[in-house]
Parts: structure tokens; sequence; C-alpha cells
């Protein structure tokens, strides 16, 4: 069992950056896949990025890529999301769940409560 709290989100002008962060309980963190997933209004939830167990392997959607990088650190529990040159259309409320090798929002097991990001233009 992993229960996550997300925190970081806020509201932020174009071009800025945040960073997310995802605390974990539980003592089988280590073992899970991170995710990171996005929902804005009307629209389904979507994959950001993710990261495994060893945080030695990272994949991030196509609309994101080098602008956020996901991390983590197993000794204490927590998963981030450092997001640069942010851009109105990353406005959404931000989760983290833990589960498998996947960016399929449906495979993971554990969700935190989520964090809104706005991004003003």
């Amino acid at each position: 069992q992993v229960q996550l709290v997300e925190s970081g989100g806020r509201l932020v002008q174009a071009g800025g950056s945040l960073r997310l962060s995802c605390a974990a309980s539980g003592r089988t963190f280590s073992s899970y896949v991170m995710g990171w997933f996005r929902q804005a209004p009307g629209k389904e939830r979507e994959f950001v990025a993710r990261i495994n167990w060893s945080g030695d392997s990272t994949a991030y959607a196509d609309s994101v890529k080098g602008r956020f990088t996901i991390s983590r650190d197993n000794a204490k529990n927590t998963v981030y999301l450092q997001m640069n040159s942010l851009k109105p259309e990353d406005t959404a409320v931000y989760y983290c769940a833990a589960g498998p090798l996947s960016n399929y929002w449906k495979h993971y097991a554990y969700w935190g409560q989520g964090t809104q990001v706005t991004v003003s233009s």
C-alpha cells in the first residue's frame, strides 16, 4: 500500500517554472514506477512523465519533453516534477501515481489527491 500527497502547484506566468513534489508513505515506495499525470477541465487524464524504481529510466509526453524533468529520491520517499518554460496549455490538476511500467493512467493503482497548476498568459 502506498499513500501519495502532492504539493507545489500554484498560479504562475507563462515562461515560469514550478517544482511539484509527491511525498509517499509505505515501505514499498522504491519498488514502484512513479508517474505524473494531469487533467484539464473537460479532458481525459493524460500522461506527463514516469520514472522507474532506480531513477535511471524516464519517459515523457511529447508535449513536455525538454521542458519537464522527473526525478525521485527513494531515501526521502519523494518524486519530483520540475516544470520549466510553462505554457498556458500546461494548466491542469497534476497527479502523481504509483504503479507498473506504463504510460496509461488506468494501469496505476495508487494516486494522490492532485495539485492545481495554473499558467497565465
